[in-house]
């Protein structure tokens, strides 16, 4: 899939990127951006209000990154975790627009508070779980798996009535191992899971739900966090491997999935923004 031809494949297209204010979700806006599609960017951080962890990238940031690069950008405020939030957001999508035809949920909070060795409570990423809060089990599923059920189930029964329709959900693959964090490695199998039932449940009405495994992402955090050299790709290739599934019409052979970004990269013929295809990222033993 070329990105730097005047045809826009999904020029057509109404996205919706929950979690687009930084990281791979930023990205991903962008790269659908670069497709021609009109781009709905969701978040909490804002230029107008509190941002996360008193960051500076906003989802406003982001509609006018899409807008740059191509596409239609559209900023809307959202908590994710919040039921009420999250039906609004759909509500007015749905009026605005009309339809939705792919809805990426990027959100992921789990991480707020760590500075790249501890969370506020005192406790380290990867520490033994009897060593570990408790409490940071029910953000990790708040922020990651609730928030996935809350998106889904409001976009559901549009994208039924259509007969079409494409949820992705950024997670990780958790069947190469385990993630190195009781937390995040619960948190992602259980998204991996509701994602492999919710492909289940919308098969029969046209619509496909399906994850997306990237590799070690040079995020903001990232960077800031000086972990920039241990990094395998940008938010960028995830991106483009969501603009080339949603520009697939037999996306629906991927359902239930959980892609990895560089198995993408070279079914659809997509590179980084450097023009690597970088491998796939595997869990050091």
């Amino acid at each position: 899939m070329t990105f730097d031809s005047p045809q826009k494949p999904l020029a057509q297209k109404i996205c919706l990127v929950a979690g687009a204010s930084r990281g791979l979700g930023r990205g991903i806006a962008r790269a659908l951006g670069q497709a021609g599609a009109t781009v709905i960017c969701t978040g909490r951080s804002s230029e107008a209000g509190p941002r996360t962890d008193q960051r500076f990238e906003t989802f406003e940031d982001t509609a006018r990154e899409v807008e740059a690069a191509g596409g239609k950008g559209h900023p809307y405020r959202c908590d994710h975790t919040s039921e009420r939030e999250v039906d609004q957001l759909v509500s007015w999508s749905l009026r605005r627009f009309g339809r939705l035809d792919c809805v990426v949920d990027a959100v992921w909070g789990g991480n707020e508070g760590y500075d790249g060795k501890r969370y506020p409570d005192g406790s380290a990423f990867g520490a033994p779980f009897w060593r570990r809060p408790v409490a940071r089990l029910g953000q990790s599923f708040e922020s990651g798996v609730y928030a996935q059920l809350l998106l889904a189930r409001a976009v559901a029964p549009a994208m039924a009535q259509m007969r079409q329709g494409l949820i992705v959900t950024v997670s990780f693959d958790t069947t190469a191992g385990y993630l190195g964090d009781v937390f995040y490695d619960l948190a992602k199998a259980a998204m991996n899971r509701l994602t492999l039932a919710m492909a289940q449940e919308l098969k029969p009405f046209g619509v496909t739900a399906l994850g997306l495994s990237p590799g070690h992402v040079l995020t903001e955090r990232v960077r800031d966090a000086g972990m920039a050299e241990e990094t395998t790709e940008t938010p960028l290739y995830a991106g483009r491997a969501v603009a080339a599934l949603a520009a697939d019409p037999e996306v629906a052979r991927h359902a239930g999935q959980v892609l990895h970004v560089a198995d993408l990269a070279r079914l659809y013929d997509f590179t980084d923004a450097d023009g690597r295809q970088p491998e796939r990222f595997t869990l050091q033993p």
